[in-house]
């Protein structure tokens, strides 16, 4: 089904640094406009596939998947497959829910101001600023990527150079561990690494106690080899990670920078989102029907 939104984006016109990036990494070339229609063609005549067919969005899952054509067809099936079969994460993104307002008033998934040296969007996941006895890990989880769906719809580069996640785990209880049952993590897992149209660099975790492991080890169950090597629990103080990993004018105060306190990418999130409610709403009926 055809994307209600114009291709705003030109993902052809790359900087000469990305263009080669994305020419030696991803195999991206001159027959990329024919691979972008392929997929297209292939989306327009699958009976129980609706997807956007933009030109972003497909270059977004070929760029992922290194231009590997069939590789991006099941990516593509597989991310529009689990949020069918995930309505607790996927249904209903309104962001005006009371549940999702006090998620998005906490700020759980906080992508930081402009990129890396790399040009990776960096994330500062907050992943225990929630109360288990009072908020759902589904609702955590639905606003959580819902500011992941609004923050990569149309960032270029991105959808180049990929993703560097900080897991803060300052304030974890054996109740947020609890949250985090086998089932909620296989889902997890396979979004990262079958499902999204994005490259994760680096998942780091600091402020993590020793008894963090436990949980940390049915991540990496359902990790390939790939995602386990690019996974690293941090024991030093988090101020000399955040020193070395991410730049001062990157950084809230919070955390060593100079990029003002975490409150102001609170709000900025927040309003983001809400300036994106119609795009929200035209996203969820793109998905797998049954046969």
């Amino acid at each position: 089904m055809m994307s209600s939104y114009p291709n705003h984006i030109n993902c052809y016109q790359l900087t000469d640094k990305q263009r080669q990036y994305a020419a030696s990494v991803l195999n991206e070339r001159e027959d990329g406009p024919a691979k972008v229609q392929e997929v297209r063609e292939w989306i327009e005549t699958h009976k129980n596939l609706r997807a956007p067919t933009d030109d972003f969005t497909i270059q977004r899952f070929l760029r992922a998947c290194k231009f590997d054509v069939e590789r991006a067809k099941e990516k593509i099936f597989n991310y529009h497959a689990q949020r069918s079969a995930s309505p607790d994460w996927f249904a209903n993104r309104d962001p005006m829910i009371p549940e999702l307002q006090d998620m998005f008033k906490m700020g759980p998934f906080l992508p930081l101001n402009g990129v890396d040296d790399e040009g990776r969007i960096v994330v500062l996941l907050r992943v225990c600023i929630h109360d288990p006895a009072k908020h759902s890990i589904a609702n955590f989880l639905k606003a959580s990527l819902m500011i992941l769906d609004v923050a990569l719809k149309d960032h270029v580069s991105a959808s180049i150079y990929g993703i560097s996640a900080i897991f803060d785990m300052t304030g974890v209880t054996l109740d947020h561990g609890l949250q985090m049952t086998p089932s909620v993590v296989q889902r997890l897992v396979h979004a990262w690494q079958g499902c999204y149209p994005l490259r994760i660099q680096s998942l780091d975790f600091v402020n993590a106690p020793v008894y963090v492991n436990f949980v940390l080890n049915v991540f990496k169950s359902f990790m390939n080899k790939k995602l386990k090597s690019r996974t690293v629990v941090h024991k030093g103080s988090s101020e000399e990670f955040f020193k070395a990993k991410v730049s001062q004018g990157m950084l809230p105060a919070e955390y060593g920078g100079t990029a003002g306190p975490v409150q102001d990418l609170i709000d900025y999130w927040k309003a983001k989102v809400e300036e994106n409610i119609p795009w929200l709403e035209s996203e969820e009926q793109y998905r797998v029907t049954c046969p």
